[in-house]
């Protein structure tokens, strides 16, 4: 009996250990699964937007008597920094603006502000452009010729009617947009990423190489400049760098 018993013993210790060596290797392979289905987001940072359409920008604001750092948060905050919908590709709508261009259009759901902060869903038909550029310029078309009723509707946004870029923000709300709330959100982003060097012409342009154990933040203390303008000039998606890479400086 004693045998018996100790055999029936030794038998379960033996089932425990095996069922407690299974449940480590699932749990294992489950971990390595759990690893594998990771998504790493490679959507392009804002900085990385912002350098995609800052230069033209820049240039049709000197154009046009317009603040570019205006336009550029305009299209941040209205396109998403281009992943939205309607700010993507095929659309390529960044300012949200109605209509069609070219005959071309897409019908898409919108939210609106009545101006007194209460927001209501709708349908509306909204202008498809074959690039940004197109937006863009499509955009300060508007801005400079108005509306059909008014042909100086916006010409509270021009540089030679405005002290600063906040008082062409302030004017756009409820002008351009119904959100009571539009030129906070502007003024934050303009502040955020530094857009009013977009404002001026560009003095000085250098190309350096990055040296071993350089980083962002050291390059921006040693010339002077802001780490989210580096991103900006040379269109980063994040703030890792490799030795031997080129980078663009702008001074104004």
């Amino acid at each position: 009996m004693k045998y018996v018993l100790n055999f029936f013993k030794g038998l379960m210790i033996a089932v425990v250990v095996i069922c407690i060596s299974f449940y480590m290797v699932t749990q294992l392979f489950n971990t390595t699964e759990r690893e594998e289905s990771v998504v790493i987001d490679d959507r392009p940072s804002v900085e990385e937007f912002i350098g995609e359409i800052a230069e033209t920008a820049r240039d049709l604001g000197a154009d046009n008597d317009l603040y570019a750092s205006v336009m550029i948060a305009q299209a941040i905050l209205e396109s998403e920094h281009g992943q939205s919908g309607l700010g993507s590709a095929p659309n390529y709508n960044l300012f949200g603006m109605k209509g069609s261009y070219q005959n071309n259009s897409v019908t898409l759901e919108t939210t609106e502000d009545d101006g007194a902060g209460n927001l209501s869903t709708i349908m509306a038909d909204f202008r498809k452009y074959p690039s940004y550029e197109a937006s863009m310029q499509d955009f300060v078309k508007l801005m400079r010729n108005g509306v059909s009723w008014n042909k100086d509707f916006y010409a509270g946004v021009f540089k030679s009617n405005t002290t600063t870029y906040t008082d062409a923000t302030k004017f756009l709300t409820g002008s351009y947009a119904t959100d009571s709330a539009y030129n906070e959100k502007l003024n934050t982003l303009i502040a955020k990423y530094d857009l009013q060097q977009y404002d001026s012409p560009v003095k000085d342009k250098k190309t350096i190489t990055v040296a071993d154990g350089d980083s962002l933040m050291k390059i921006a203390e040693a010339y002077n400049v802001k780490v989210t303008s580096l991103k900006q000039w040379n269109q980063l998606r994040t703030e890792r760098l490799e030795a031997g890479q080129q980078l663009n400086i702008y001074h104004y």
